[in-house]
């Protein structure tokens, strides 16, 4: 489904940057699992407690959102099918569009779990940007059968609006010079950023869509808002500079540890490797990102090295990775060889800490891990420690 704007010419030399979003991913990940599901109002979270992760467009239409309570989309929804959801999978379908994306993309940022942002400039040179991300995206959708869409233009903010407006299964292009002009009739929390209580003061100010901001002085909206009002008045001309970060599947949080005496009491050797995996859990929190993967590396006094890794639904969580870690452990380890040194390193990162962990009761492990590392920044690392390593 294509929604019409005019579209700029392939020769322009201007920034193109497309912006890939995977339509209710998770919803659309279950629904290949069970393809009874299809068409019908499903909704991923308890209707009992927490909150509703996400939900179908057939679930939308009765009023049910994502972070919506699950009692609320319950009343909203009684015929909705609410399901605890299978995160593993939602792991492994990330991955295998971030494979096609990366083999085809010269340059290109993976945002979360199901959203990309693809930086196109110059290729405009060569054929067209636009026929080619229609193309990239019918292999994604012929690949994995996930629905998804894409918006693209001259900056991040635009492009990923485009998307939002294409959705859903959808895509939209926004020629340059033309950014003002898309942005106007929007309403004004479609600028990401808007939350509850910037849009409740914009509502009061008589603003309701962009156009009504680009309408107003700088400073009005500054007197409002501070710093954040001249941003949001920069913003409701289609004006936005962040540049796409090149996407490294490789980097990494890791530590490691070469031991003064060769350790050969395995009790300590697991000690250590959990307070290792506890230190890098706690900077990958800190960084606000998720990991994919998780790889445990032993050196034995001949300096012989091994390490052996494996792949997990995206995590920060301690209770998650060492049990992890522990097997990894098991699996590579010499029985009898005194160790050297010893390693953890977590990779695959991405910046999806609070959408992930919205599976598995994690709103209260959220605010547990929360508590936890307000003390370790307040008091340092050393201070909180697991009570066992068995």
């Amino acid at each position: 489904m294509l929604k019409n704007l005019v579209f700029c010419s392939v020769n322009d030399p201007q920034r193109i940057i497309a912006h890939f979003d995977l339509d209710s991913f998770f919803v659309a990940v279950e629904v290949l699992l069970n393809p009874e599901l299809k068409g019908k109002p499903v909704i991923l979270g308890s209707k009992e407690r927490g909150i509703v992760t996400t939900c179908s467009y057939e679930a939308r239409k009765f009023g049910v959102h994502s972070g919506m309570p699950g009692n609320k989309a319950f009343q909203l929804c009684p015929h909705g099918l609410f399901i605890k959801g299978t995160r593993g999978e939602y792991s492994k379908y990330s991955r295998w569009v971030t494979q096609i994306i990366a083999s085809r993309a010269p340059l290109f940022e993976k945002a979360s779990i199901d959203e990309f942002y693809l930086d196109l400039t110059g290729m405009d040179k060569f054929f067209n940007p636009l026929q080619w991300t229609i193309d990239l995206r019918q292999q994604i959708i012929d690949e994995t059968r996930l629905p998804i869409s894409f918006g693209m233009a001259s900056n991040k903010m635009v492009a990923k609006i485009a998307t939002d407006e294409a959705k859903p299964n959808g895509y939209l292009q926004v020629p340059f010079g033309k950014e003002k002009e898309f942005l106007a009739p929007l309403a004004v929390n479609k600028i990401p950023g808007v939350g509850g209580h910037t849009y409740e003061v914009l509502k009061a100010m008589g603003i309701k869509t962009i156009a009504d901001i680009s309408s107003r002085t700088k400073e009005e909206l500054e007197e409002r808002l501070g710093k954040w009002g001249g941003d949001l008045w920069q913003k409701s001309f289609g004006i936005h500079s962040r540049e796409v970060s090149q996407y490294h599947e490789a980097k990494s949080i890791s530590t490691e540890n070469t031991f003064f005496d060769n350790l050969t009491d395995i009790a300590l050797v697991l000690s250590e490797l959990v307070r290792q995996t506890e230190k890098i859990a706690f900077e990958l929190r800190q960084e606000g990102k998720v990991a994919g993967c998780i790889a445990v590396k032993i050196r034995y006094p001949d300096f012989e090295t091994t390490s052996r890794q494996t792949t997990v639904p995206y995590t920060c969580v301690d209770d998650e990775i060492i049990p992890v870690a522990k097997e990894l452990f098991h699996q590579l380890y010499k029985k009898g060889k005194p160790i050297r040194l010893l390693g953890v390193r977590l990779s695959e990162l991405t910046n999806d800490a609070v959408q992930t962990n919205l599976f598995n009761d994690a709103e209260r492990k959220s605010d547990l891990y929360k508590a936890i590392d307000d003390v370790k920044n307040k008091f340092g690392t050393v201070k909180l420690k697991r009570a066992s390593s068995s």
